[in-house]
C-alpha cells in the first residue's frame, strides 16, 4: 500500500479569529451601589471576572434595578437597553 494511503488525514487548518470574552450578566451588576462606575477593575475586585485584562461582554440575562455607568468591551443590545432603562449608561472601551 502506498505511503499516502497509510498516513492519516489531518483535520486541516483553522484560523484563530474568534475573540473569547469573559461573560457578565446584567443581573450580576445589581451588587454594585447606585450611581457608581463599574469598569473591568471593579468587576475583577468583586469576583465577577477572573482577569481585568481580558475582554468583557455584558449579556442581557436578568434585570437591573440600580443606575450604573458600565464600561466593558462589548454589550448585547438587550443588555444595553436594560442598563439605559434603569437610568444608567453603557460605555464601550
Amino acid at each position: 500500500m502506498p505511503l499516502v494511503r497509510r498516513v492519516p488525514k489531518l483535520g486541516g487548518f483553522k484560523p484563530r479569529t474568534r475573540k473569547v470574552f469573559q461573560v457578565v450578566n446584567v443581573r450580576d451588576l445589581d451588587r454594585f451601589e447606585a450611581a457608581s462606575t463599574v469598569d473591568p477593575a471593579a468587576m475583577a475586585a468583586s469576583g465577577l471576572v477572573k482577569k481585568e485584562s481580558l475582554p468583557i461582554k455584558v449579556l442581557g440575562d436578568g434585570e437591573i434595578a440600580v443606575s450604573l455607568t458600565v464600561k466593558a468591551q462589548a454589550f448585547t443590545a438587550s443588555a444595553k437597553a436594560k442598563i439605559e432603562a434603569a437610568g444608567g449608561s453603557a460605555e464601550v472601551i
